[in-house]
């Protein structure tokens, strides 16, 4: 497991002073504010220019020149605490997922947003809603999800 999270990639140009959009960016609060740190690739950068280009869509300016499609990250530290209940998706990574009764379905690979909820998306190949109806109980300590019956095709 990484200290870094993953916040966005490095995106298109825009204009000429070396901004660029930020692809798949976090909807945390000032997270790409002027004078944040980053990390690009693994290494530290501060974002000197921060504006929204079209679409509200970040756009910033770091300090060093920046690969198209590097990642973005911030240290696993900076994060606010969640109210009990709510996880951050990389944290769901890689837990175990059974079904009611222990069945196992697989090992969570990504989480992934899609504009009604989030979707579990398992090393199986399931898919399964990120909601209540489905997900019983997160346990991070233990490593695992339990999911309702039903949401599983039967092996």
């Amino acid at each position: 497991m990484t200290d870094l999270v993953p916040v966005g990639r490095v995106g298109k140009p825009h204009g000429l002073d070396g901004a660029f959009f930020v692809e798949g960016a976090s909807e945390r609060k000032g997270v790409f504010a002027a004078g944040a740190e980053l990390h690009v690739g693994g290494e530290p950068a501060k974002v000197v220019v921060s504006r929204h280009g079209s679409a509200g869509r970040p756009v910033i300016r770091l300090d060093r020149p920046a690969e198209r499609g590097a990642e973005l990250a911030v240290p696993r530290a900076s994060l606010p605490p969640l109210p009990d209940g709510e996880y951050y998706a990389f944290e769901l990574v890689g837990l175990r997922v059974e079904e009611e009764g222990g069945r196992f379905l697989g090992m969570v690979a990504d989480v992934v947003d899609y504009p009604a909820n989030d979707v579990l998306e398992l090393d199986t190949g399931a898919s399964l809603p990120l909601v209540e109806a489905c997900v019983r109980s997160v346990d991070l300590e233990g490593g695992r999800i339990v999911v309702a019956r039903g949401f599983a095709d039967a092996v």
